[in-house]
């Protein structure tokens, strides 16, 4: 089973049921298997962080958007729900998932989440973690 890096509150957000889309630059072909959610060990920059400025990631990146998109000022401030002094994990397995279906919209890819789980048991991965895609084991 591959295991997808998604940085924390992300992952979080995920797995309260919460985010239900994953936004990225490209598709994927893994639509209907289970894979497992990786709490990459860099989490994303908190809306208002003085390091914030432009899009948390080159993923998130819209070509030719001068301001954000209302679905990550939404999902911003949805962020809001897991307090600061909430400490999430990081550089485990949080939990898995089913991509259902993948979209387009502006140039970006919507995978639609579903059938989420959460682990009950947190573990480091074997295998290295990658930016995406990796396997685990």
């Amino acid at each position: 089973m591959l295991a997808l890096s998604i940085r924390q509150p992300f992952a979080e957000l995920i797995l309260r049921g919460i985010k239900t889309v994953e936004y990225r630059s490209r598709p994927t072909r893994i639509i209907g298997e289970r894979f497992l959610i990786y709490a990459s060990k860099r989490a994303a920059k908190r809306p208002g962080d003085a390091a914030s400025a432009g899009a948390w990631s080159k993923d998130l990146a819209m070509p030719g958007a001068g301001e954000l998109p209302a679905w990550m000022i939404e999902l911003a401030e949805q962020i809001k729900l897991i307090p600061p002094e909430i400490v999430l994990p990081t550089g485990v397995i949080v939990g898995s998932a089913v991509i259902e279906r993948v979209s387009q919209m502006d140039g970006m890819y919507r995978w639609h989440l579903g059938d989420v789980e959460r682990a009950k048991n947190l573990r480091k991965p074997a295998g290295h973690p990658q930016p995406v895609w990796f396997d685990p084991m």
